[in-house]
């Protein structure tokens, strides 16, 4: 018996590894290899793409695809039909297959809204947000709110989600942080 939830309309290939809680919902389909890890949610229409590394508590809204060459670390939160790539010169007459894919890494906690693109070959910081629509296309700095096409950062965001002031406090649950080299960075 398994300690996770499969609707039977979903599909789940050999050699693959769900965590407990985890719930995949209608038609989607996680390939070999994938591994997934406790407490996620993974919407209606998702594809989990071969050797695909999941964290724990992740979010997969409906009809977003994680193509092999992406991973999403712990409590990564993706919007509706937000999009991933791994090839950045694909053609289908001439396929080069995984030893051409670009690595993805969405740190801890990071959040990618509705439609977004995130370009295959960065790594999107921990606590970023990412507005609907934007197209990432560079490396995105810990707690950056990204917006535009392509994405610029256009302020802070705090880990509760909530954009911080100018003076890098949250005005709904106190947290503050300061400058560093990777972006923010919390001050205990």
């Amino acid at each position: 018996m398994s300690n996770y939830s499969v609707h039977p309309t979903s599909v789940v290939d050999d050699d693959v590894r769900i965590g407990e809680g985890t719930v995949i919902w209608h038609f989607s389909h996680i390939q070999s290899g994938a591994k997934i890890g406790a407490r996620c949610s993974l919407g209606q229409n998702v594809n989990v793409s071969n050797n695909v590394r999941i964290g724990n508590g992740c979010k997969l809204q409906n009809n977003v695809s994680v193509y092999e060459g992406v991973e999403l670390e712990d409590d990564v939160f993706c919007g509706p039909s937000c999009v991933f790539t791994n090839d950045l010169t694909p053609r289908a007459k001439y396929p080069k297959g995984r030893a051409a894919y670009k690595k993805t890494l969405v740190r801890r906690g990071a959040s990618i809204g509705a439609n977004a693109t995130v370009v295959c070959g960065n790594t999107i910081g921990e606590w970023a947000m990412i507005a609907a629509g934007a197209v990432v296309t560079t490396d995105v700095p810990n707690h950056a709110l990204m917006m535009g096409v392509p994405a610029r950062i256009r302020g802070w965001a705090c880990e509760c989600g909530d954009v911080l002031s100018d003076d890098l406090v949250c005005n709904r649950c106190g947290r503050t942080y300061k400058e560093s080299a990777n972006g923010l960075e919390e001050v205990k």
